[in-house]
């Protein structure tokens, strides 16, 4: 051996060149090695995990009733993971009446205690897994540790504290971090909050009206989309308030919301707001006209279909081009309008829904055949426009 570095020093420069070829080949085949090992526990191990898995699932029905006793299992680390998630997955999937019994289990077995413990003594990695295991036991006694994650100095727990409870779906849930979310200071991703709050607020929406009147820029801004969302006609007048506030976010989620209720003051609140200078308010209000039923909409939106803005003449004539029973008329008042715009949007979506046929039909089985005429005039006009509004684009990107 010692000769052959000495033959390789006698080598000079040539002797460090080949020096450095065997040392990479070592690091090679050390690498190769270690990926081959790798591979052959990973497989032994995934073996093993489903033949345990085969075993539990098995005896499952005891392992609930507690015919085999949670000692035989709980400190075997393999059984034990494999049967809490088993229980974490049959929790998410399990209605109200078959939640209790896998409850009890974690309870009884002591991985309810085990994971609150870890979510308020662990640090980094092994506590933010801890909250997220809390949040899909959906059981009461995880709701304070949970809470607790919320005031971690580090963002990442906050985001795991706020989906862990988001994924309880419990209104007693949403309380904390509604609490913290009235200071201001909360420090969080928008969609993390807006998911949490969607699901634990759902049973109860009516709760976001009292922080609502508390908040102000963007927290009202994100619990109003939150209502807007989840809003129902047992909200009752509360959401007139923030039809008129001065946000026109929170006016924007207003109109949502009153797409869900249809009462007596849905029409007149709406009316007022597909008049808002925000396009996007108007554009609200219009989409939710298109969710009531009430033919007094109609004169809204055939004022909505003459709008400035495109998006809001688009989803007017979408509206308007699903009211069959007066789609006839609807035609005469959007001619009559001597709108281009209008009438080329309304024609676009009748041809769309197919019921451009329907009318010419009915015309034509009627015998007003100047009508029939008349429309199919309007018709073939509107595809002229088109196409013509469709050259001069291509040209105009052609030209640069």
């Amino acid at each position: 051996m010692g000769s052959a570095f000495r033959a390789i020093e006698r080598l000079g420069a040539a002797g460090l060149v080949l020096e450095a070829i065997l040392v990479s080949l070592l690091g090679i085949f050390l690498l190769v090695g270690f990926i081959v090992l790798r591979r052959w526990y990973r497989a032994r191990y995934f073996h093993k995990r489903n033949q345990r898995t085969v075993a539990l699932r098995s005896q499952w029905d005891d392992i609930l009733s507690g015919k085999i006793s949670a000692i035989d299992w709980r400190f075997n680390p393999l059984d034990c993971d494999i049967v809490e998630s088993i229980l974490l997955d049959s929790i998410e999937m399990s209605s109200a009446h078959e939640l209790p019994p896998l409850l009890d289990c974690l309870r009884v077995s002591g991985l309810l205690d085990m994971r609150i413990y870890e979510a308020r003594r662990s640090r980094g990695l092994k506590q933010r897994t801890a909250l997220l295991a809390l949040g899909r036991t959906r059981a009461m006694e995880a709701i304070p540790a949970l809470a607790a994650g919320l005031d971690s100095h580090l963002r990442e727990t906050r985001i795991a504290a706020v989906r862990g409870l988001g994924r309880t779906a419990r209104m007693e849930a949403a309380i904390p971090i509604l609490d913290r979310m009235v200071t201001g200071q909360f420090d969080a991703p928008e969609r993390s909050l807006k998911n949490a709050l969607v699901n634990c607020c759902r049973s109860d929406p009516a709760v976001l009206l009292n922080y609502i009147e508390q908040t102000h820029g963007p927290v009202r801004e994100l619990l109003a989309r939150v209502l807007g969302e989840l809003a129902s006609p047992e909200l009752g007048e509360e959401l007139l308030v923030l039809a008129s506030d001065v946000l026109p976010e929170v006016r924007a989620s207003a109109a949502r919301a009153l797409g869900n209720t249809n009462v007596s003051y849905t029409l007149p609140a709406l009316h007022s707001l597909a008049t808002d200078p925000e396009w996007f308010v108007r554009l609200r209000a219009v989409v939710a006209l298109g969710q009531i039923e009430n033919i007094g909409k109609i004169n809204i939106l055939l004022r909505s279909l003459c709008d400035a803005n495109r998006h809001v003449r688009q989803r007017a004539a979408w509206a308007l081009a699903r009211m069959e029973p007066q789609l006839d008329q609807i035609l005469e008042y959007v001619v009559a309008t001597k709108d281009d715009y209008a009438l080329q949007a309304f024609i676009s979506e009748l041809e769309r829904s197919g019921a451009i046929e329907k009318i010419v039909s009915g015309f034509a089985g009627s015998g007003h055949h100047s009508a029939a005429t008349a429309l199919m005039e309007v018709v073939a006009e509107a595809r002229k426009r088109v196409e013509l509004t469709g050259k001069a684009v291509a040209a105009t990107a052609g030209a640069r």
